[in-house]
């Protein structure tokens, strides 16, 4: 294919917003702070950037990585490498220095973007790291000068350095299952895997989000979660660019400022994790605000105890919606849409538009609706695979179908039940029990626990004792022998915690995943060890 059959055919995640640039050209596309951008501007910015990248030689196939906030700079470098067919890498900023090495290596990048107020910890890593020759320093939250700081490692120069003075289109040969990024996922034993995430699966996954959830142009985002995560990059922020809406950039979650922001900027969709929504209904302002422009409030990770989704339907008077998928599926494999929020407690919802979802038993046999067994998908916004790791790829991808591993059943509505982690099953007594069941017990028990982790623990006699570690409500306590007598009342036996915990807060990821891995660490010997 040549480069002019190419430009008219193909699928490219960077063409998303150039056509909206041309369609939409006075429509406001990203606010940050007190710097707004119109589609026009932005799309010119992302040009210089790009042709920045290609006069310093950087090719289809190249890596860079990205060590930044939530910003303006995030997006513009993302959409960059998407129009260049360089692959983006963003870093988790809770990533030690030797994590951070590792990506590098093994990403093979050849540059990085960095923000100024990160140069300090990133340093240590990209010394360690000789093929990457480019640091770009991006201004961050510190404005000054951007170059004062040592950085090892090739050339340096400022982000605003690498723009070149060409805003026209930038018109490279990239397939369609170009690799648009490498996004590692946790490891929680290991170091991450790379993910490799490409234009068609991503573009389709934006355009079937933005279908399903009915965004639209007028629509006003806010960007509060880590757009180095999957969830808030490409299930919030790249549809909003296909359909051409606004995207208001917010580094991190204040309750104040989250309201403020919806009522002053008339947002009307939101990402955040049930945990916020939580502080913003306890905010003291709440009751007075006018937060009547939201239409849809979007959470993540686990679904809401019943108590909670309906505080937050009679406080903010919208629709909400619980995201599911993982990285692997670019994100989203099913939503559990508003009109189930009430009527299937605990589902995870139904599949998103191209998604296909059917559930596996042991030897790769489909399992009938109603019977329990690993999640497996089948769908083009698929990873293309895992980089430089054949082994795993394949198991990911037996029997023709991706493998979530995660555990759970759809009913005979079709909505899919998700049951746990594969590897947070607790294997008890002989007996297997799914963490999120006895969770929701506790939050069904015990209207004072805020936050609830139900993990195994080493037991001489168990194997594996359920164990119940609880964070209490503000200005609440939780007595723990009366919420183990309650859960008596709504679980088998053998299910009941052998013992709760109370804690004031639960470790998390800086995507605010708890860190079931560390609970588990930190109360081993909880019972004294396996002995």
């Amino acid at each position: 294919m040549d480069l002019g059959q190419n430009l008219v055919q193909r699928i490219n995640v960077g063409d998303a917003l150039t056509r909206s640039a041309f369609a939409r050209p006075t429509q406001l596309a990203v606010v940050d702070g007190d710097r707004r951008w119109t589609y026009t501007e932005f799309d010119a910015w992302v040009n210089r950037l790009a042709h920045g990248l290609l006069a310093r030689g950087y090719a289809v196939g190249d890596a860079l990585a990205l060590a930044a906030g939530n910003s303006a700079e995030f997006l513009a470098v993302y959409y960059a490498c998407a129009k260049t067919g360089v692959v983006c890498v963003p870093i988790n900023l809770g990533w030690r220095p030797d994590e951070v090495a590792y990506v590098l290596g093994h990403s093979q990048a050849r540059g990085i973007v960095v923000e100024s107020q990160l140069l300090e910890p990133i340093t240590a890593a990209v010394g360690k790291v000789p093929s990457v020759a480019d640091v770009f320093v991006a201004p961050g939250i510190e404005r000054g000068d951007l170059l004062t700081s040592d950085v090892s490692g090739g050339t340096r120069l400022t982000l605003a350095d690498l723009e070149a003075d060409d805003a026209s289109p930038v018109e490279v040969l990239i397939h369609d299952r170009a690799a648009l990024s490498y996004l590692y996922t946790s490891g929680t034993t290991s170091f991450p895997k790379g993910v490799v995430g490409t234009h068609l699966g991503i573009h389709l996954e934006s355009m079937s989000a933005a279908l399903d959830s009915g965004w639209n142009a007028g629509d006003r985002f806010l960007a509060m979660m880590p757009m180095f995560h999957t969830a808030q990059l490409n299930a919030f922020c790249t549809p909003a660019v296909v359909v051409g809406a606004t995207i208001h950039v917010h580094r991190g979650f204040d309750p104040q400022r989250f309201l403020d922001t919806v009522e002053s900027e008339r947002i009307t969709q939101v990402f955040g994790l049930p945990m916020m929504y939580r502080a913003a209904l306890d905010h003291p302002s709440f009751a007075g605000r006018d937060l009547s422009s939201l239409q849809r409030a979007v959470y993540a990770m686990a679904p809401m105890p019943e108590a909670q989704i309906k505080a937050c339907l009679d406080g903010f008077r919208c629709d909400f919606a619980l995201l599911f998928g993982q990285t692997e599926m670019s994100p989203i494999t099913t939503l559990f849409r508003p009109e189930h929020q009430l009527t299937h407690v605990g589902a995870v919802g139904t599949p998103l538009t191209g998604v296909q979802v059917a559930i596996m038993g042991p030897d790769g046999e489909l399992l009938p609706r109603g019977e329990q067994g690993e999640i497996v998908y089948r769908g083009p916004s698929t990873m293309q695979g895992y980089l430089h790791d054949e082994a795993a790829t394949a198991t990911a991808f037996a029997h023709g179908w991706f493998h979530s591993g995660d555990v759970g059943r759809l009913g005979d509505d079709g909505v899919l039940w998700f049951a746990d982690r594969t590897k947070d099953v607790i294997k008890t007594g002989g007996e297997n029990v799914a963490s999120l069941e006895v969770e929701r017990a506790v939050y069904d028990a015990e209207p004072d626990v805020a936050e609830v982790v139900v993990v195994g623990l080493p037991h001489q006699r168990w194997s594996e004792a359920i164990t119940a570690v609880v964070v209490p409500k503000p200005g609440a306590t939780i007595d723990a022998e009366k919420l183990t007598a309650a859960l008596k009342d709504r679980l088998d036996g053998y299910k009941v915690p052998k013992a709760v915990i109370v804690e004031h807060e639960l470790p998390r990821t800086s995507t605010g995943k708890i860190q079931k891995n560390v609970v588990r660490e930190t109360h081993a010997m909880h019972y004294g060890g396996r002995g």
